[in-house]
């Protein structure tokens, strides 16, 4: 372990003294171009929703099948109570629950004033927003028609009123939703572009044929190679979180041991593809130019950190379970906003670390002898 400690020395030593590579690219804006023409949306349309219906009346049905008729929403169960509709939010299965109470047809038969319970994921301010606007309308038009329905009658008083609660981002601020990514986002571009220009670096200045003549084992150059990395994103991370909290009054409602060590797994795929991207470049610029416009760029744009999944293409759906960033965003998200644990994330957890050991596994594989 001396040994592996003097190497970690020396790349934080380089990487103090190493300037920022810049470069003038073509073919990016044409990536870029493609990836927002098929992933950039704003049209929010079949949102999950779960409706929890303790009434199960002819009336309630109605309402039911209005949301299930509607381009909007798309329902994803129909449950008994409100407490059967929790785990759906915290999931993140559905976006949104509708409770209809016991005696909502008799009451709306009897002209009395009736009150839905619609409670919203508010992670994500803009889709919240959208969705309880579609929701909201729905229901009066609904409400409107069951009046002129009741023509022979006074209409209803005050008529059906949806009583609105936002779950995990009451205050529906966008950046709350953001600024949690930023951490993956950030651990995702340093880890990965300075874990394969590193290693590149060495063979440009002819010092990693020099490491391959040490008594250097194997694993204590990969691991003395990107332990720096890890540990710069790691400080990243903590600096990213402060100014998240004291900063921008982000709440943390989850266990931030639970955040370091997802985050520790999350580094698996970072490093491990910084990695199999030296092992496919001769230069710091063609890591570099490799690792944002091949690795990067689609990353950003398919794994949900600003457009939601939802809203893509069926086509490109499925090409977003490929991006480990996809997974990290769950978590981090879960984590601050909505303060779950590992019951709820093991799904994400053990995703991101199949991954992580996938393309660490693959980098080594392809590495020459005593070479990252």
């Amino acid at each position: 372990m001396r040994r592996v400690g003097f190497l970690v020395w020396k790349e934080l030593l380089e990487l103090k003294a190493d300037p920022r590579l810049a470069a003038i690219v073509i073919v990016a804006p044409l990536i870029q171009l493609f990836m927002l023409g098929y992933a950039a949306t704003t049209d929010i349309r079949d949102v999950p929703v779960v409706i929890a219906d303790a009434d199960r009346s002819s009336t309630s049905r109605e309402l039911i099948a209005r949301f299930e008729a509607s381009p909007s929403f798309s329902v994803v169960a129909v449950v008994s109570g409100s407490n059967d509709a929790d785990p759906f939010l915290e999931r993140g299965t559905a976006w949104m629950a509708l409770s209809i109470p016991y005696g909502f047809g008799a009451g709306v038969h009897d002209r009395r004033p009736q009150t839905l319970q619609i409670v919203a994921d508010g992670s994500d301010a803009n889709s919240a927003t959208v969705s309880l606007g579609y929701a909201g309308n729905l229901i009066t038009v609904y409400g409107a028609e069951k009046s002129a329905a009741l023509r022979s009658a006074p209409a209803l008083r005050g008529g059906i009123e949806p009583r609105v609660r936002v779950w995990f981002n009451p205050r529906l601020e966008s950046r709350d939703f953001m600024i949690p990514g930023v951490v993956a986002l950030l651990l995702l571009v340093v880890t990965t572009n300075l874990s394969s220009m590193g290693i590149v670096r060495e063979k440009e200045l002819g010092t990693l044929e020099q490491l391959n003549v040490t008594p250097l084992r194997r694993w204590e150059l990969i691991v003395g190679k990107l332990l720096p990395y890890a540990l710069v994103g790691m400080l990243d991370v903590f600096l990213v979180i402060a100014v998240a909290l004291l900063w921008f009054q982000i709440p943390l409602r989850g266990s931030l041991w639970l955040l370091l060590a997802l985050t520790g797994v999350y580094l698996l795929s970072t490093l491990g593809l910084g990695l199999f991207v030296s092992t496919i470049s001769s230069t710091q610029q063609q890591a570099m130019m490799t690792t944002m416009f091949f690795f990067l760029t689609p990353m950003i744009y398919l794994s949900g950190f600003i457009f939601p999944i939802e809203n893509m293409p069926a086509v490109i759906q499925p090409l977003t379970y490929l991006i480990p960033l996809r997974y990290f965003l769950v978590i981090v998200r879960s984590i601050f906003l909505k303060g779950v644990g590992l019951e709820t994330l093991w799904p994400q957890a053990l995703a991101l670390a199949g991954w992580g050991v996938a393309i660490l596994g693959l980098a080594i594989a392809r590495s020459t002898k005593r070479t990252a």
